[in-house]
């Protein structure tokens, strides 16, 4: 093969998939997935011998993984290559236990998560925005404090839940969380916690594909899952709750909540919209975005210059 040639066939940053062109997210429960010489697949044992189905894993922005799934090494390995994060999650999709991220990605967005959330003005500033993000219909003075807006927020989603149980003509709803008896709740409850829980699993997979920590939120805090519960909440008004009133008679809400979600989520194409978010409220200027295009894969940090390039030899030369 020629140098040419080589050029070619090798990858690039542009030929990396990116989250914001992946799907959405697959639920797995039951089944083994591996890879094998066609690709990454769940495979099941049945009377009638071994059923495969096939994962699209490269245009997968999550996977996750219920009771009873197995991953073998080799498609753990082509999946993470993909850039498709895994999260492993509790029956039917609720609670989100632990995720798993290429390694490939760079530090440019974690370095600015971190410095905004470390500077206690600008950690405030960001937490303002993205209740201004969820009342952007509602006219928020610039003096309220962080305590005012959560109570905002209370009656804001107290006055949602009622239109939606006079709009669905429910006789009375109360939000609900029982893990302890979790098949007695009704099925707004259940397809409510299950569909919260779906974008939970995105909003975690858009978080480490940019190389951030879930762990350091901006409202939520004490949590490893905590940013992903700050970003998870913009869009929970206009995406999961009112889909969860719509199943307000399903015989099968918890089911019905993630199917309808997946079509929700490429209709709305809200990946790209997370992404953006995300990137909009670390980095309103869009500096970081811009270094983040340009920037190397590896730097290294000098407290007097900044980031200067990695794989140099800094000794001094010997004449």
């Amino acid at each position: 093969m020629t140098d040419a040639r080589k050029r070619l066939a090798a990858p690039t940053l542009a030929m990396l998939p990116r989250v914001a062109d992946s799907l959405s997210f697959l639920y797995l429960e039951a089944v083994r997935v591996v890879q094998d010489d066609t690709g990454v697949c769940a495979q099941i044992n049945t009377q009638h011998g071994i059923e495969r189905t096939y994962l699209p894993t490269a245009s997968l922005a999550c996977i996750l993984l219920g009771p009873g799934t197995s991953i073998t090494q080799p498609a753990l390995a082509t999946i993470s290559r993909h850039g498709t994060t895994l999260v492993a999650t509790g029956s039917g999709g609720v609670r989100t236990y632990a995720g798993l991220t290429s390694s490939s990605m760079t530090t440019a967005w974690l370095e600015r998560q971190v410095t905004a959330w470390a500077d206690p003005e600008e950690k405030l500033d960001i937490a303002k925005r993205m209740y201004r993000m969820r009342f952007e219909d509602e006219d928020i003075p610039d003096g309220l404090t962080l305590a005012q807006l959560r109570g905002l927020e209370g009656q804001h989603v107290k006055t949602h839940y009622r239109l939606l149980t006079a709009q669905h003509s429910i006789k009375r709803f109360r939000r609900n969380y029982d893990r302890d008896n979790w098949d007695s709740q009704d099925p707004v409850n259940l397809a409510l916690s299950a569909a919260n829980t779906c974008m939970y699993g995105i909003v975690h997979a858009a978080i480490l594909a940019l190389g951030c920590s879930p762990a350091l939120g901006f409202v939520h805090s004490g949590k490893q899952h905590a940013f992903v519960y700050d970003i998870a909440d913009l869009y929970k008004a206009r995406v999961t709750i009112p889909l969860a009133f719509s199943l307000h008679d399903s015989d099968r809400p918890e089911q019905q909540a993630r199917r309808r979600l997946r079509e929700q989520f490429k209709l709305l194409r809200l990946m790209p919209t997370i992404v953006n978010d995300l990137q909009h409220l670390l980095d309103p200027d869009q500096i970081t975005r811009t270094a983040h295009r340009t920037a190397d894969l590896v730097h290294l940090w000098d407290p007097i210059t900044g980031s200067v390039p990695a794989g140099v030899n800094y000794a001094e030369p010997d004449w």
